[in-house]
């Protein structure tokens, strides 16, 4: 008898697995019950129609029922929400929410997609009607719909996550003045503090008003607007976005029994097979292995999720296949700065009690003879015994995708900073440098591995003791004077540096630091080759100052 095989939810991952599933079995009978109107649309473009970058609605819907039963032999049925499963019959209950009658269907295999859900935590005045959520289709047309015939001028986004901020991009951009109130001391959480710091300056560049660390505490109807009440006072606007992140829809999998993880999402083997060896289950709802770390985490993104579905339906249908778990690679386009991570942070090393190093880097985009090139900060986290390269994070413009992409394929092959030294890149000056970024980020961590560059990093060098370290500033004067300067330190030009060694002592470690490393490596590297002791700010002026203008709390 053929394989039925009934998908609870569509999106991303229960689309995936539907569709492979008929690639894998002809024979079997697929159906894909969504309890919405919708059975896969690009989730990830929402806030790019609300901001007319995307003016079609229809390019947000990438199949339909009608392709799905065309192309794939597939019965897709929207409207019709999966209540209960009965395991013991093999069987789960469904809702019609067309015509309110629930129907009993019968399953061989069943695999789970029911996604995540918006927090939306219980606050006074939240259930108003200028308070939105973004995760659905329908939410996107509210959202779009009040913007288009209400024209706000002023707009809290709550949450400084991925949505939070592709939302505020998309609100400034149809004219509207956003204030993102996030509870944590950054944005973007997925970074590390001094890299989100670089976030920070762009936002604010672009008009948007940061307050962090503040918690909203409820808000309230005045006028024809509202006030949203945070721990650090009162803001007045016209509407308001919660981006405070997602939870896992995991209720359905608690109430027919199936095993959770401690996070809340339903706990699965490499199979993507729940505690059911019938029930498999994919997407934001399932918690997977962290590919780094190790252990069970939660990374409610689209591309782990697509190839959860594969798995889940070559295993359904009787292939092998498995998950090797996921190193959380992701981007985000903020107006016209690009930022983006794979692997893992220093903050998650930290919490997990692994050994790590990390270098930064600032390169140009392309060849700084061809024009249009544009900076690009890169941190590397790597293991100090071996240089197993452990994370990256990268915040600049053009090219910064593909760079994370070179990482985050590294990562996943298991390669060091030696390998990222070697390796071989296409290269046009249009396009990169004859050493490109990656290798810079390379050579810079191999350098340290290596003891060629010993180094202190921007959250260090404050705290050196004067009696042991001296500060060296080797930039030219005239970035002292635009860009500032760390108090306590002497200001010798690098060019200046062999010339005026005289004036410098060797009882204590020279602290050498410039705008971004460079200079700073080289005039190292003159300095312990001539006996003195010497580190190198990693990262420079430019890292050091935006973490440290972020720490302080700057606002615009």
């Amino acid at each position: 008898m053929p394989t039925r095989l009934l998908i609870v939810g569509g999106v991303a991952g229960g689309a995936s697995a539907a569709a492979r599933a008929r690639r894998v079995d002809e024979s079997a009978e697929v159906v894909v019950f969504e309890k919405g109107q919708y059975i896969s649309f690009a989730n990830c473009g929402l806030p790019y129609y609300v901001g007319s970058e995307i003016e079609n609605r229809d390019n947000l819907l990438v199949a339909t029922p009608k392709l799905f039963k065309d192309r794939f032999r597939i019965d897709v049925r929207t409207m019709s929400e999966v209540v209960e499963i009965d395991r013991a019959k093999k069987e789960i209950k469904v809702l019609n929410h067309m015509t309110g009658e629930t129907s009993a269907e019968r399953y061989d295999k069943l695999i789970l997609s029911p996604g995540a859900m918006p927090v939306r935590p219980p606050l006074p005045g939240i259930d108003l009607d200028a308070i939105f959520t973004i995760r659905s289709l329908p939410d996107t047309d509210s959202i779009k719909a009040y913007v288009d015939e209400k024209r706000p001028k002023a707009a809290v986004v709550v949450g400084g996550g991925f949505i939070g901020l592709e939302m505020a991009e998309n609100l400034v951009r149809r004219g509207v003045s956003v204030t993102i109130v996030e509870a944590l001391d950054q944005v973007m959480a997925p970074l590390d503090f001094e890299m989100a710091a670089l976030v920070n300056e762009q936002l604010m560049s672009e008009g948007v008003t940061l307050r962090l660390k503040e918690s909203v505490k409820g808000f309230r109807k005045e006028g024809a607007g509202l006030v949203v009440e945070t721990s650090g006072g009162e803001i007045a606007c016209d509407m308001a976005l919660l981006a405070i992140g997602v939870k896992p829809d995991s209720a359905l999998a608690a109430k027919a029994g199936l095993e959770l993880g401690a996070r809340g999402g339903i706990k699965t083997n490499e199979f993507m097979q729940t505690s059911d060896p019938d029930i498999y289950a994919v997407g934001d709802a399932v918690e997977v292995e962290d590919y780094i770390c190790g252990g069970a985490t939660l990374i409610p993104l689209a591309g782990p999720a697509n190839k959860q579905g594969r798995i889940a339906a070559d295993n359904a249908l009787g292939r092998k296949a498995a998950f090797k778990g996921t190193q959380g690679s992701a981007i985000v386009r903020v107006f016209d700065l690009t930022v983006a991570a794979t692997g893992a942070s220093e903050k998650t090393l930290k919490r997990n009690s692994m050994p790590y190093m990390v270098s930064y880097t600032h390169s140009a985009s392309h060849a700084g003879y061809f024009p249009g090139g544009r900076m690009m900060a890169v941190k590397l986290i790597f293991a100090p015994e071996s240089g197993k390269v452990l994370g990256a994070q990268i915040v600049g413009g053009s090219g910064t995708d593909k760079r994370i992409d070179v990482i985050a394929t590294a990562i996943r092959a298991g390669m060091t900073v030696f390998d990222l030294e070697e390796l071989e890149l296409a290269y046009a000056p249009q396009y990169s440098s004859a050493k490109d970024p990656v290798n810079m980020a390379g050579f810079v961590a191999a350098n340290i591995l290596k003891g060629d560059a010993a180094t202190v990093n921007w959250n260090e060098i404050d705290a050196l003791e004067p009696e042991k370290y001296m500060l060296l500033d080797v930039r030219n004067k005239p970035e002292l004077d635009n860009a500032g300067f760390i108090k306590g330190g002497v200001h010798i030009p690098l060019h200046e540096l062999r010339g005026r060694l005289g004036e410098l002592g060797k009882d204590k470690t020279i602290a050498v630091y410039c705008a971004v490393g460079l200079r700073g490596y080289i005039a190292s590297r003159i300095l312990t080759q001539n006996g003195f002791k010497a580190v190198n700010l990693s990262g420079g002026y430019r890292t050091y100052s935006a973490a440290k203008k972020a720490a302080s709390g700057i606002r615009p």
